[in-house]
């Protein structure tokens, strides 16, 4: 079958899915079309299993011909982050500016460190060594709180506005600084880079603050170009081809074009929606991004549950997973216990902030695409079984497992725990003015 009618086929599931959400299950869509495509994919599962219909086979093969890893990383990754940078208020970004460089920088490099450290005395315990560097890897790839997953929940649910600003911010920036960290620690684990400071911090260099400068260069280019004409429609093609041709800039370029798309966003969102776009075409400005956000994550997450279906588990695995959630979660505890630490030093936050914040740091598709990233062929003894697993393996059932509990459960539990911080909120907690910071 074409890719493109794949393409086709699964859109509609998800709408479809999306479409029943509303009568069954009633929840926020990502986590419903995540869910119903879990279902789909254990039910293709064991009607193989009991030699009722086989479609296991056939959907299998099916699957990698979307190529997930290529499709988020090289297309749908610049759409989304795109579309999320451009309804971040700059001035609430500017007021709450430290925070979210704090745990954008910090708790990553806290919880990827934090994460690798205790997988690697984990699987020396149970006889599977793995060598620190693969394990700070996975620490990388695992660390940032995927802003696709994030946004399309916390918005639905209407947090605070002071927590509801740093979810948004931090899960939009850590998420292009993780890739920075993850892409550095790859080059150390399979290009051979030698592991020195001028090298990891040049390999840093060029990945985050080209990234950065060339989102300042196409927002400025294009907010000159959107300001310059009066056609609606031509000034929504303009932004069409930001995350298009400016995303794909990025990646030949070899700088972070997830960086690049959050700073030309928020140039777009902030300066251009107010001098370039009159009143009816930031309507349909609005529209139009939000549309196209829901259309692409909704095939995101299906692709996420259906991706079950590809993956063999092994009973070794089940343990595996159960250790990642664990590990994974304790990493952000202190990604984000660590910094407020400090942080509360300077000023009164919400009492649910910290909260929020570890059980709101949700992961997606995009770890699982920098997963599969991992070339293959990296044999790991397994004395606890006496077998061998392939590391590649590993990390990406270990991925999906931990994918999977944050969307399904950590997804569907923050709604009660957001509306008991509504309910909290007070006014000895409020944000000073920007003028104050």
């Amino acid at each position: 079958m074409d890719v493109y009618y794949i393409f086709c086929f699964l859109a509609a599931i998800s709408v479809f899915l999306g479409f029943l959400n509303q009568y069954v299950l009633r929840t926020q869509t990502t986590i419903a079309i995540t869910a119903g495509s879990l279902a789909l994919s254990l039910i293709v599962t064991g009607l193989g299993k009991l030699e009722i219909v086989e479609l296991r086979d056939w959907v299998s093969q099916l699957l990698p011909l979307m190529n997930l890893q290529d499709l988020l990383l090289k297309g749908m990754l610049g759409f989304l982050l795109f579309a999320g940078s451009l309804h971040i208020d700059l001035l609430m970004l500017r007021n709450q500016k430290v925070e979210i460089t704090v745990l954008a920088i910090f708790g990553t490099l806290i919880s990827t460190f934090a994460v690798g450290y205790m997988l690697y005395g984990f699987l020396s315990v149970i006889g599977m060594p793995v060598d620190l560097v693969y394990c700070l890897l996975f620490g990388a790839l695992i660390s940032p709180t995927d802003p696709i997953a994030v946004l399309a929940i916390i918005k639905s649910l209407k947090a605070p506005e002071q927590i509801s600003i740093q979810v948004e911010g931090e899960s939009l920036f850590n998420d292009g600084f993780g890739m920075v960290v993850f892409a550095v620690i790859y080059a150390l684990a399979f290009e051979g880079t030698e592991p020195t400071l001028p090298a990891i911090s040049h390999l840093f260099m060029v990945e985050a603050l080209g990234g950065i400068a060339l989102g300042l260069a196409i927002g400025g280019l294009f907010h000159w170009l959107i300001c310059s004409t009066n056609d609606h429609s031509l000034e929504l093609l303009l932004t069409l081809v930001i995350p298009t041709a400016g995303f794909a800039a990025a990646n030949m370029l070899g700088v972070s074009g997830a960086l690049a798309m959050v700073v030309a966003g928020i140039i777009i969102g902030n300066f251009t929606r107010e001098k370039g776009f009159s009143r009816v075409s930031q309507h349909e400005l609005d529209n139009f991004w939000t549309i196209t956000e829901e259309f692409l994550n909704g095939i995101l997450f299906l692709l996420v549950g259906l991706f079950l279906i590809t993956i063999d588990f092994k009973p070794i695995d089940y343990v595996l997973i159960l250790a990642a959630i664990v590990i994974v979660l304790l990493g952000r505890t202190l990604a984000v216990s660590v910094p407020f630490v400090f942080l509360k030093r300077r000023r009164k936050y919400h009492p649910y902030t910290e909260r929020i914040l570890i059980w709101g740091g949700l992961r997606g598709g995009l770890a699982l695409a920098l997963a599969m990233s991992i070339p293959g062929g990296y044999a790991i003894s397994g004395i606890a079984d006496n077998s061998s697993h392939d590391l590649r393996h590993l990390w990406v059932v270990m991925t999906y497992g931990v994918v999977v509990f944050s969307i399904v459960v950590q997804g569907s539990t923050i709604g009660p725990l957001i509306r008991r911080s509504r309910a909290a909120s007070c006014p000895e907690t409020s944000e000073p003015s920007p003028q104050t910071d």
